[in-house]
């Protein structure tokens, strides 16, 4: 872990726009529409951590497998084999076989935060990815938006670890009133596909919103190649 109290993205020349990375124990909102790799840049984070910095890190994915999702991930570069005893991988199948013996009468909610905080005594995690914020609203079945996720935001802060939560919501829609998410929050990183020249898509990342730290907020342009994120100006709107 990086001694200043950061944690490092890894993504060449966007560290530096954070003041050397998001401050430590923060919950992190990654939002985005589809296909703009949040999954891929959430877990990228996590394993060069996980490689580089020696930190234990996990990444809940409620959607795609696990096996989808290494698949997924060795494709671009980043082996399974180099982080195998410091980047657990749960998806929604092991944390419901895990969940068997909870009694029937608590939320998904509950016995979810109760695996995640046995998980977290367990293993003593540094960081943790939920990939994604909507699945797990959805089996919540939150009766009350505003006040459930008020207290999902408090606890996930009571983990005492990095928490990036990913979002399938576009950055434009992020501060209307169905998505208090982007209200509490510590840090916001969002990414979009931007048109530029009327023919040539190009994904951008900004983060938009990181307490503790006077971040460089403008859109950049993210590049992945040789099996690296990079960042480079966004020149053209």
């Amino acid at each position: 872990m990086n001694p200043n109290g950061r944690i490092k993205t890894h993504i060449e020349g966007y560290d530096r726009a954070l003041e050397g990375g998001i401050p430590q124990g923060q919950v992190v909102l990654m939002a985005g529409t589809p296909g703009t790799m949040k999954s891929s840049l959430a877990y990228y984070i996590l394993y060069n951590q996980a490689r580089e910095e020696k930190a234990t890190c996990v990444y809940v994915t409620l959607e795609q497998s696990r096996s989808s999702l290494l698949r997924q991930m060795e494709k671009m570069g980043m082996r399974t084999e180099d982080v195998k005893h410091s980047l657990h991988i749960l998806d929604l199948g092991i944390i419901r076989k895990n969940l068997k013996h909870v009694s029937g009468g608590d939320s998904w909610m509950q016995v979810f935060k109760g695996y995640i905080a046995s998980l977290k005594n367990d293993l003593n995690f540094d960081i943790i990815t939920i990939d994604s914020l909507g699945v797990l609203e959805t089996m919540s079945e939150m009766d009350n938006r505003r006040t459930d996720m008020f207290y999902l935001f408090e606890w996930l802060r009571d983990l005492g670890a990095t928490v990036f939560l990913i979002s399938e919501v576009s950055p434009e829609r992020l501060f209307s009133g169905a998505y208090d998410e982007g209200y509490l929050a510590d840090t916001i990183i969002t990414l979009k596909m931007q048109m530029v020249r009327d023919v040539e898509m190009q994904r951008r990342i900004r983060c938009i919103k990181m307490r503790e730290t006077n971040q460089d907020a403008s859109s950049f342009s993210l590049l992945f190649t040789g099996g690296r994120f990079q960042v480079t100006r966004a020149i053209s709107e």
